[in-house]
């Protein structure tokens, strides 16, 4: 598009803007002009449609999300209604209509199972995951398979409703034409298609089986009771016993659900959390009839636009609220909302069972984006450690992502046979092919900081003439004077610009902080989240490296015999002089005659005469 026809497009939009009417309504955003067959790709609601859409044509909008937007606005209309709540439903319903390019993206919940009561002459009760409402009516869905399986128990056990999936008609009943199956035997179901139980029957247990999937358990547990009372009084005793079974099962239930208040009868909360790059949102919601949680569910919402909490609350509110057929009069939300809805009141709660259960959706909502995320980072556990850099990036205010990490440590015993150790992270993983072995050579005695200068001047100095890259982050195996001592030779000697950060023990031993800075600061961090994990991770491999390059060498002193001194007498030799004589006190016994029929003359004689003179 030239900058003429751009210039074009701008006037017509703002002329159709300029004559907006200041009122509540609904603005709609086209991809081309309507009468050449424009494609919604917007809609939008708001409480005045002239100051509202005006908004997208200022010159300081610097969302690029929105810019993008308006370069491809090409035509635009509106509808007016009388109330803030009529923009709000009307809004919802042209999105579910159109479904426009750039509105949020609800991702649905049709893979969660939900429960159907058919709407046939005797109906079944079931779980399915196919929605058509013309089959009946759906509750759920459930995004927790085992709280729908305890319910479809109870309602099996308590009002059975049949199995069975022929078409059962009054007729076919008359004629004779069904028989009882095997669930009928068992005492699952009381024979409707044979006539033993009466549909008027029948249908009042659908109707107590639809109150407890409504959550109306307990009214519905007290209105079994009232009845099992007055059968009781005019002597019916089996029908009384019958309803005593349904009452215990009502009972039974009602324990094991979460009660989070008994004085909170019907409500409604909602909240919202945001994932890390607040691409995606995930809303909560939470039903609470009679003081019992009767649905939880978590949504995922992708922004398009940069949409505001309170945006993406205000337009999933309403439409998660006909999902589930809710019709609370009270709605409990993280923070004030600038919208109305009809029929219901917004509150929020700031303490109280209220507040709790504010708190326990917020819980929810951020358990189901930590499981998001497990399940996108096994699919790509790149993306994993892309995270985990990037969160030890802003914990240390590093300029470049940590994706080379060296970590150092010593080992000795009272200073005899010291090592030090160097391994390498790259990525958040180990590059064992990288790992460095070191011994002392300048430092006698137990001097840990003078052994770990040694080893720091000796690795830094040779990456930096020989030009390999350096890390992009060191990390000691001590506190704070080990990070000095370590910055010394690095920053002091070698003039080199490397961060330095430290893992310092508490008195048991046990890595419980994590250093940073000039002087050494402690980095805020939960030492049982997973970035401190891995600090640890890396701080327990080098300590295993150093110690079992230590032990080796100990191990070789330890083997050192009075053969390995004698030259011109190789392992194969000494392997076979000691198969022989089985120790080296009898070799040194043995006469030059003995070991010449082991080994010849010339390498008896040179062992004959080295073990004599060192006697």
């Amino acid at each position: 598009m030239t900058k003429e026809e751009n210039e074009k497009r701008l006037a017509y939009l703002k002329n159709i803007v300029l004559n907006m009417p200041e009122k509540p309504g609904s603005y709609q955003y086209y991809d081309d002009l309507r009468e050449n067959g424009g494609t919604i790709i917007y809609v939008g609601k708001a409480k005045n449609l002239k100051r509202r859409v005006s908004s997208y044509f200022h010159k300081e909008v610097d969302r690029f999300k929105t810019k993008v937007l308006v370069s491809k606005i090409r035509d635009i209309s509106y509808t007016v209604v009388n109330t803030e709540e009529d923009a709000l439903l009307l809004e919802n319903s042209l999105i579910k209509k159109y479904n426009p390019k750039y509105n949020v993206l609800l991702k649905d919940g049709k893979t969660y199972p939900s429960i159907l009561v058919t709407n046939e002459y005797f109906p079944r009760i079931f779980k399915t995951r196919h929605i058509n409402k013309k089959w009946g009516t759906y509750f759920g869905p459930y995004p927790h398979i085992s709280a729908m399986y305890n319910v479809l128990e109870l309602i099996h056990k308590a009002f059975k409703p049949r199995r069975c999936r022929q078409p059962i008609t009054q007729e076919g009943i008359d004629n004779g034409k069904y028989r009882p199956c095997l669930e009928y035997h068992i005492h699952n179901c009381d024979g409707c298609c044979v006539g033993k139980q009466t549909r008027e029957d029948y249908l009042e247990n659908i109707r107590q089986a639809k109150e407890v999937l409504k959550g109306n358990t307990r009214e519905l547990s007290e209105w079994v009771y009232k009845r099992m009372m007055e059968n009781a009084k005019i002597m019916k005793f089996e029908e009384a016993e019958r309803l005593k079974e349904r009452y215990l099962l009502l009972q039974d239930f009602v324990s094991k659900s979460e009660v989070v208040s008994h004085t909170i009868t019907d409500v409604d909360v909602f909240t919202i959390t945001d994932d890390e790059n607040k691409k995606n949102a995930y809303i909560n919601y939470i039903h609470v009839k009679n003081g019992t949680i009767n649905q939880s569910f978590t949504y995922e919402y992708k922004r398009k636009l940069d949409e505001s909490d309170e945006d993406l609350l205000i337009q999933a509110i309403p439409e998660i609220r006909e999902r589930f057929g809710s019709t609370s009069k009270e709605i409990i939300v993280p923070f004030e909302m600038e919208w109305k809805l009809k029929d219901a009141e917004f509150f929020v709660p700031q303490r109280g069972d209220k507040h709790h259960l504010l708190e326990l959706s917020e819980m929810n909502g951020k358990q189901y984006k930590f499981d998001r995320l497990k399940q996108t980072e096994k699919l790509n556990p790149e993306q994993k450690q892309t995270r985990l850099m990037k969160e030890l990036q802003d914990k240390l205010h590093l300029d470049k992502l940590p994706y080379q990490i060296e970590c150092f440590d010593n080992s000795n015993i009272s200073g005899t046979d010291a090592v030090a150790g160097c391994i390498v992270y790259k990525g958040m993983k180990p590059s064992r092919k990288d790992y460095r072995k070191y011994n002392i050579k300048t430092v006698t005695g137990p001097d840990d900081y003078a052994s770990m200068q040694e080893v720091v001047r000796r690795r830094y100095s040779r990456m930096k003439e020989e030009g390999t890259p350096l890390p992009d982050l060191i990390i000691t195996d001590g506190g704070k004077g080990q990070m000095d001592v370590v910055r010394e030779v690095v920053e002091d000697e070698l003039h080199l610009n490397i961060p330095i950060a430290g893992l310092a023990k508490d008195d048991r031993h046990r890595t419980n902080e994590l250093l940073f800075g000039f002087p050494p600061q402690v980095i805020g961090m939960k030492t049982d989240s997973e970035l401190f994990h891995i600090l640890t991770q890396i701080q327990d491999e080098v300590h295993r490296y150093a110690i079992t390059f230590h032990r080796d060498k100990r191990s070789k002193h330890a083997l050192h015999s009075a053969l390995d001194d004698i030259k011109g007498i190789g392992p194969k030799t000494k392997e076979t002089l000691l198969k022989s004589f089985k120790s080296v006190k009898n070799i040194k016994g043995a006469s030059l005659e003995e070991l010449a029929t082991v080994i010849g003359p010339d390498k008896a004689h040179k062992v004959h005469e080295a073990l004599n003179e060192t006697s």
